[in-house]
């Protein structure tokens, strides 16, 4: 059994025991995992719609003298484009790492072709090695740090690809 398998294991029981947990103390179910669902490929559009919306904000954002901004949007660009693929295959992640773990098991079962380059861009630092090609580090960075400007234009060219 692979990392990720185990990983998307772990993910999953980890939603199911938060989601009986609400519902033993009356709250609203919800989790911070991943949940097995039908194929829903109505959510997996408007994931996809929600991606290109921020695509679309990388250049806004830098046209506005917003660069720092880019950051976020270029990382929730390719999220959304990966719980579009969850939703397509009958997940419902709540759970960065987990949809991520979740990217790897379908490339590695065969199911989705992608380049691995997109599910190392949004891997954190504590998982992937090089630090500065993590659009999470990047983010934070950029959001919590001073910095105004990034090469957004190499952003866009990365994320078009």
């Amino acid at each position: 059994m692979s990392q990720a398998s185990k990983h998307i294991d772990w993910c999953l029981n980890k939603a199911k025991k938060e989601i009986e947990e609400c519902k033993k103390l009356g709250k609203r179910a919800k989790h911070r995992g991943l949940l097995k669902a039908i194929p829903n490929i109505e959510e997996a559009k408007k994931h996809l719609a929600k991606a290109e919306h921020n695509m679309n904000g990388i250049s806004k954002f830098r046209e506005i003298g917003f660069s720092d901004w880019s950051m976020s949007a270029g990382f929730y660009c390719i999220y959304h484009c990966f719980l579009a693929i969850a939703a397509k295959f009958g997940y419902e992640s709540s759970n960065q790492t987990c949809t991520i773990s979740l990217m790897k098991f379908l490339k590695e079962n065969n199911k989705i072709e992608i380049d691995e380059k997109f599910i190392a861009l949004l891997e954190s630092e504590e998982i992937q090695e090089v630090k500065e090609n993590s659009v999470i580090d990047w983010r934070e960075d950029y959001t919590y740090g001073v910095q105004k400007k990034r090469f957004v234009k190499n952003l866009l060219t990365l994320l078009k690809k």
